[in-house]
């Protein structure tokens, strides 16, 4: 229940992305200047996202900056960007399609350049903030390792609870 109250916060709050100044109370673990990372999107896409996407939010911890064309948001592909270069394709998934066994091809390539060297499969229980349904958030990373899991703040390096 109390994930619930955070992610309901946290959706409000992304609503107003034009906002300076936090929610009164900000989730356990998220600081004032992670906050402002996250409600600041960069100010022009970069060249490394595809033609006809945009930015949506700004920095999130263990995933970058996100970009997909408006009539896929939210639910994919959605390209990650962090440090200079693409960094992931990901979709999101409905766990009820999962349970009545909807299958799905071809959805997640490698941007021109890149290729996916392994994917993580998220489940997000009560959702979060842009897809609140219950789902699952599936990462197919270009890089191998987990360096991600540090930036934008992320300093103990786990998917952090609220998230």
């Amino acid at each position: 229940m109390r994930l619930l109250a955070i992610i309901s916060l946290f959706a409000s709050a992304m609503l107003l992305l034009g906002a300076e100044k936090a929610p009164h109370q900000l989730p356990p673990g998220v600081t004032q200047e992670m906050f402002q990372k996250m409600m600041t999107p960069l100010r022009e896409r970069p060249s490394a996202m595809p033609a006809g996407t945009q930015g949506y939010l700004g920095c999130i911890p263990t995933m970058g900056y996100h970009y997909a064309a408006p009539k896929n948001w939210p639910f994919g592909p959605i390209y990650g960007y962090y440090d200079g270069r693409a960094t992931f394709t990901e979709i999101m998934v409905a766990k009820d399609l999962f349970e009545q066994g909807v299958s799905w091809n071809d959805q997640l390539k490698a941007l021109p350049g890149y290729h996916i060297d392994h994917v993580d499969i998220w489940f997000e229980p009560h959702g979060h903030p842009g897809y609140e349904a219950p789902h699952y958030d599936i990462h197919a990373w270009y890089m191998p390792g987990r360096p991600y899991m540090t930036w934008c703040g992320n300093a103990s390096g786990k998917k952090p609870a609220w998230l």
